[in-house]
């Protein structure tokens, strides 16, 4: 087997064994998706969602797709935890919703200034 091939060997028995049924249901909740978003994105039924969250026996082929999609979103899992946000460049890519409260304070001190000159 070649280096690269049992790499993605390794790669893939790792997440297998990190992402469970919860980790799932938990990452869908995080993403504010349903299990018919989750089943468009991946490319799998529905069904097959509700028999992952439901019972835990999908085959390791749909597990992959489910655990790689999710973590095309910025998402990380590790036995035993909840998922949490990894180091994704998709999740910061987006300029924040609100400014920072320095840049906030900032800007009202720059138009006090400005006002209380004119």
């Amino acid at each position: 087997m070649s280096s690269l091939a049992m790499s993605s060997f390794v790669e893939q028995q790792i997440v297998l064994h990190q992402f469970t049924a919860k980790h799932c249901a938990q990452a869908r909740v995080m993403l504010g998706w349903s299990r018919e978003e989750l089943a468009r994105q991946a490319g799998v039924a529905v069904q097959t969602i509700e028999q992952l969250e439901g019972h835990g026996d999908v085959d390791d082929e749909t597990r992959l797709i489910l655990a790689f999609r999710l973590e095309a979103e910025g998402l990380v899992f590790f036995p035993g935890f909840a998922p949490g946000w990894g180091m994704s460049a998709r999740r910061f890519d987006t300029p924040a919703a609100q400014p920072s409260v320095q840049g906030l304070i900032s800007q009202l001190m720059g138009s006090t200034v400005a006002t209380s000159r004119g």
